[in-house]
């Protein structure tokens, strides 16, 4: 039996000033080359979440930790951040404060050197970096002259350069337009199938996320309420509501018709399978 990318058992953690734990009861495990999906409300524990993979917390943020996440096999209580970071790359909501360097061509050098790749290697990875998720152009631009979603894009490509086995992302569009958005998942698509990594992202554009991810996890007041295929967990229309969930159009859209008396075999993940679902309709209309 393979060991899992990502073992959580029985994690609870509440922060030192908290009312309320952020996260309770969470028992997964996420195997080796998964594109999980997590979604659920504002203040639902989503970013606590990533911050136990990624060992933040404990580490950084200090609190009652309770239970086990073993990254890779490491315990990340036993584990320093600097040594998960070997195997994880991260990318937080406040991009900002992520950047160490002046220029772009610096900030994807530096974890390059930090991590000690040989010198032969380093100048292939950053044009790949760069060129993977289309910036080239940035790469001798100052980073304080950039926008939101440029600098998120140099926060990401800084991190495919180290090329991590697990990257755990928090909300990587919310500066981007739609059309910056989907270059991001088609970029992620390819990490995860053509160098099978394991990747968890956080997501508010929940449309585009279903398209692309093949579990989602709905997190609600610090629990995982549901976690299965992307297809199965949007059934749960008005359940997901219930818990604060923005449902996607073309999910509201199904459940519509099927309360119609429409046949509906499945809900779409996608505007194709939507455009596709419409049309059988029509025809049976």
């Amino acid at each position: 039996m393979h060991t899992p990318m990502i073992h959580i058992e029985n994690l609870n953690f509440q922060y030192k000033q908290g009312q309320d734990f952020a996260l309770k009861d969470i028992s997964l495990d996420i195997a080796k080359g998964e594109f999980v999906g997590i979604i659920g409300s504002s203040g639902a524990g989503k970013t606590s979440f990533t911050c136990a993979l990624n060992g933040m917390i404990p580490h950084h943020y200090a609190g009652d930790f309770y239970g086990a996440v073993t990254i890779n096999g490491m315990d990340t209580v036993e584990v320093k951040p600097v040594e998960l970071s070997r195997f994880i790359g991260s990318v937080f909501q406040d991009v900002d404060a992520q950047m160490v360097a002046t220029i772009v061509e610096d900030e994807i050098l530096f974890g390059l050197e930090n991590f000690q790749i040989p010198h032969e290697e380093i100048e292939e990875r950053i044009q790949t970096a760069l060129e993977t998720i289309g910036i080239s152009h940035l790469r001798n631009r100052t980073i304080s002259t950039l926008s939101g979603g440029q600098k998120q894009k140099v926060a990401i490509a800084a991190m495919i350069a180290l090329r991590p086995q697990l990257l755990i992302l928090d909300e990587p569009t919310g500066e981007l337009d739609p059309a910056g958005s989907r270059q991001i998942f088609e970029m992620l698509r390819i990490l995860n199938q053509q160098y099978h990594m394991t990747i968890v992202i956080v997501e508010q554009k929940i449309m585009l996320l279903c398209e692309y991810v093949r579990r989602l996890l709905v997190f609600h007041e610090g629990r995982i309420e549901y976690d299965g295929q992307t297809r199965m967990v949007l059934e749960h229309k008005e359940e997901l509501e219930k818990l604060g969930v923005n449902v996607p159009r073309m999910i509201t859209l199904a459940d519509t018709l099927k309360k119609r008396g429409c046949h509906i075999d499945t809900v779409p993940v996608s505007i194709a399978e939507a455009k596709k679902m419409v049309e059988e309709v029509l025809i049976h209309a």
